[in-house]
């Protein structure tokens, strides 16, 4: 019975995160409410109240779902020091990020909602720090697998490991703003990968 009610609780949590990201999508994250939510998730203010504190923590949920795995996922691909080919990684981790947006419809719309349906101010100021932290510890892993192209002598031009890894990392935000704005798909999404091996081929010593 315990174990019946904690997959209950589990299956609701998830619920109201699902109908946040609909309404969130539909309405924007300032326009939405948590009468908005619950409605959606066909609950109660008092459920959705029993597992987040307010907007904000449900929002965090949402993120988390689709960032932590993005960066587990980055660290097993840059992180095998063995490789011979460190900038084939970092393409590799960059193309694998554009073909999980391709498959994964929740991904794609809560990279939406983040991009284009929330404004970071007031009590959502917070979130933005913690989104500009990740972005950091993103460039970080980047530097490192630059670092080893260098020490293999695999990188064209005079350009530091870190200012490699801040352009690579600010190539790909640009990027994804572009291929989440581009909802048709016909001026970024089709050629996304083809523009990261732009990227990383431009890097390469001859």
């Amino acid at each position: 019975m315990v174990r019946k009610t904690k997959l209950d609780a589990e299956l609701t949590r998830q619920r109201i995160i699902d109908a946040a990201r609909e309404v969130f999508l539909a309405r924007g994250v300032s326009r939405s409410t948590l009468e908005h939510i619950a409605a959606q998730a066909e609950v109660t203010r008092g459920a959705v109240y029993w597992h987040f504190k307010n907007k904000t923590e449900i929002f965090h949920a949402l993120r988390d779902q689709v960032f932590l795995p993005l960066i587990d996922r980055m660290d097993d691909t840059l992180a095998v020091e063995s490789s011979d080919d460190p900038l084939t990684q970092i393409e590799n981790s960059l193309c694998d990020t554009i073909h999980d947006l391709n498959k994964n419809i929740q991904m794609r719309q809560t990279y939406e909602i983040m991009m284009t349906k929330c404004e970071y101010v007031d009590e959502f100021a917070t979130v933005l720090q913690q989104i500009l932290n990740n972005c950091s510890n993103i460039t970080d892993k980047f530097e490192l697998a630059y670092e080893r192209a260098k020490s293999k002598n695999l990188l064209a031009g005079s350009h530091t490991p870190c200012a490699l890894a801040l352009d690579t990392h600010l190539f790909f935000s640009g990027l994804l703003h572009l291929w989440v704005k581009d909802t048709d798909g016909s001026k970024f999404r089709f050629q996304a990968t083809d523009l990261i091996k732009s990227h990383i081929q431009l890097r390469r010593k001859k």
